[in-house]
């Protein structure tokens, strides 16, 4: 698929010969919220795992000086050590933050695989893949396992038929505001 392909699915209207509800502008829409979910998990994950990155490369840096700083017989070291362990606290707090997004990540790709799953099975069931009640059923069950507002709103603008480019954008503004809040506060870090 060519680059400018991706991110077009979902965003289209009715033509004149379309009746008020299809299961193929259900089906659509539906495989447009799953690819917004994936870029989404995908996008954030990359993020983590080069926050993790960075922070075990800075943690191996400053347990090494840690080493040489026992080593020496620096009459400042008992100043220079606790100057140490407090940077080296703050790159392990950062580096449960990242594990906390991957696990996040994962989650959030186990409810796609559920929602593709849930959707295939009511595509496959000849009494309900043209039946509206058994796609809002399926909506909802997807809608209600999201926890962050940002997906919720991502979820409204696919299924008002935006663009996925559209929901992208609007989740990562949200998502972006949600982290500046949560990041920049002394909260304790929550180890899982």
């Amino acid at each position: 698929m060519s680059h400018q392909q991706r991110h077009t699915l979902g965003g289209y209207g009715k033509t004149e010969h379309e009746v008020d509800w299809s299961q193929v502008g259900e089906t659509l829409t539906m495989l447009a919220l799953a690819v917004a979910q994936i870029d989404t998990s995908l996008h954030e994950g990359n993020q983590s795992i080069n926050k993790l990155t960075t922070s075990f490369t800075a943690m191996a840096g400053n347990s090494q000086k840690l080493l040489q700083l026992a080593a020496s017989a620096d009459s400042d070291m008992p100043q220079k050590a606790g100057q140490i362990a407090g940077e080296l606290q703050q790159e392990i707090q950062q580096a449960i933050i990242a594990f906390q997004f991957y696990d996040r990540l994962t989650q959030r790709l186990e409810h796609v695989g559920d929602s593709l799953e849930r959707m295939g099975h009511l595509i496959g069931n000849a009494e309900q893949r043209y039946q509206s009640v058994a796609w809002n059923t399926l909506q909802q069950h997807i809608k209600s396992n999201y926890t962050m507002e940002a997906e919720r709103i991502m979820f409204e603008h696919i299924m008002a038929g935006h663009s996925v480019a559209e929901a992208l954008e609007i989740y990562r503004h949200h998502f972006d505001k949600q982290a500046k809040d949560n990041f920049n506060t002394d909260d304790d870090i929550e180890f899982f």
